[in-house]
């Protein structure tokens, strides 16, 4: 990495090199015992629910292109990013939080006109839900490979074929081979995107790190984490060394996206639209104990018939031009899992959110800011949020759930937010413009107790040091730094 930015930092001889990127940086004092963040996540907007981050765009051009010709050109890009910095996070801005995300090299006017090629990281989008800071829309995120892109006027095709092992398993790599592709329809101010992957993992054999499912083994102990238990008081203790071997499988998965762009008219300056429609990849394992060893449950079977479906939409208006900005977005979630029919999990879900932002402009460089949004959260398996501190008592019919299958008092978590303040732009007016300082205060108010990130007691033992409390509404205050450069 050090190397690499040294080289970007000489002078280049056969091209130029260009470093951009992107930084956030905050202080929010949090007096209510949380982690910083006005709540849980970015369903109720990206500002205030983030934390600090950093990333660098470089690029060396080796062959410059040139306007209008034919000769080849090629260029090599590099992206670091990470989730920390110093003094504003946990993790104080140490380089261990931060990775090398992308490498590619690109190339056009090779073999095909008007094609340029890509080799290494191939993650393709087509743009931003920037309320949410969400890019619903994506393909090729796991995957490391070759892509060829078509380009003219009207027209972007884009085919890719890789390998997304390592991003979904790391050292416990197995091969993911990936194909896929994208299309974008450009009609002047009218653009219609859509695209996909699908990905294949055979199974192997004798390999640990291909996809198994664990025989005689049921849905019901293996969510509660009893399969060892249930396999002892069957079998008992004597037959621990015969536990059910796995059976190989192959594993499959993919996405649809679309997109639909339109803007330029009116005070519409522009409007997106993206779908994405994913069958999730089956997990490979857990690990339970049994006789003091750890007892791997392969999974396959368990979690194969898990689907998500979102939506997302943002237009950006002009209400009063160099005056008053809107920014107005929402977000649908349908998360499915064909498998389990007991116990509320994120795979098992529905959730709703919309988001709202005016910004109006005093001056060319001191800006208003107000923001408010609304988010409900439905758990299609029964209760999975607690409204009270003292929810154990109030799950269903009065009945405390000792087996652990009801996590709360309530299927639906309700979130109201307001957020507002001033900003400063140097570069002018603009929802989107930066860099933008801000000094912001934000209120939430939630059915759940405690709805945001915290370390509170949650039990309401007689013998805990700490006293469980109840709150519903939650605010604070933030000083905020963020730039594009």
């Amino acid at each position: 990495m050090i190397g690499l930015l040294t080289m970007l930092a000489l002078p280049a001889h056969a091209g130029s090199a260009d470093v951009g990127g992107y930084f956030r940086v905050m202080a929010r004092p949090d007096f209510q015992g949380g982690n910083g963040r006005l709540g849980y996540w970015n369903l109720y907007g990206r500002l205030m629910n983030e934390g600090p981050y950093g990333m660098l765009d470089l690029r060396y051009d080796v062959l410059e292109p040139i306007a209008g010709s034919t000769e080849p050109w090629t260029s090599v890009h590099a992206r670091i990013e990470g989730a920390s910095i110093s003094n504003a996070d946990p993790g104080n801005g140490s380089l261990s939080n931060f990775r090398l995300s992308q490498v590619y090299v690109k190339t056009g006017n090779v073999l095909l006109r008007d094609v340029v090629w890509q080799i290494g990281t191939l993650e393709y989008f087509y743009g931003d839900l920037g309320l949410y800071d969400m890019r619903p829309a994506t393909v090729f995120y796991d995957t490391v490979g070759l892509s060829a892109r078509y380009t003219s006027d009207h027209l972007e095709l884009l085919l890719g074929f890789g390998d997304s092992g390592y991003r979904m398993y790391g050292s416990s790599y197995n091969s993911v081979p990936t194909p896929g592709g994208a299309a974008r329809l450009k009609l002047g101010k009218l653009e219609l995107g859509i695209g996909g992957e699908a990905k294949i993992e055979a199974g192997v054999a004798g390999n640990r790190n291909a996809p198994y499912h664990t025989p005689g083994v049921t849905y019901e102990d293996w969510i509660r984490g009893e399969v060892a238990e249930s396999y002892l008081e069957e079998f008992g203790p004597e037959l621990a060394d015969y536990f059910p071997s796995p059976s190989p499988r192959s594993a499959r998965s993919g996405k649809l996206v679309g997109y639909l762009g339109f803007g330029g008219f009116g005070p519409v300056r522009w409007n997106n639209l993206f779908v994405s429609l994913t069958q999730l990849h089956p997990e490979k394992k857990t690990t339970e104990i049994m006789l003091g060893e750890p007892l791997d449950i392969w999974v396959h079977d368990f979690t194969d018939q898990r689907t998500s479906l979102v939506i997302g939409d943002e237009i950006q208006l002009v209400l009063a031009p160099d005056r008053l900005d809107m920014a107005w977005a929402g977000l649908f979630g349908d998360q499915r899992d064909g498998d389990n029919q007991l116990m509320p999990t994120d795979f098992d879900r529905t959730y709703a959110s919309t988001v709202l932002r005016l910004q109006g402009y005093p001056t060319e460089t001191f800006h208003l800011l107000v923001e408010t949004s609304l988010a409900r959260e439905w758990s299609r398996n029964g209760n999975a949020f607690r409204e009270h501190r003292d929810s154990i008592f109030s799950n269903t019919a009065g009945r405390a759930d000792t087996r652990g299958l009801e996590i709360g008092d309530s299927d639906t978590r309700r979130t109201w937010q307001l957020k507002g303040g001033v900003v400063i732009n140097p570069l002018g007016p603009g929802i989107f413009t930066r860099p933008s300082l801000r000094i912001l205060y934000g209120l939430q108010a939630s059915n759940v107790n405690n709805a945001f990130g915290n370390s509170f007691v949650e039990t309401i033992d007689q013998f805990n040091d700490f006293d469980n409390t109840e709150r519903h509404v939650r605010h604070m205050a933030a000083l905020e730094a963020e730039v594009w450069f």
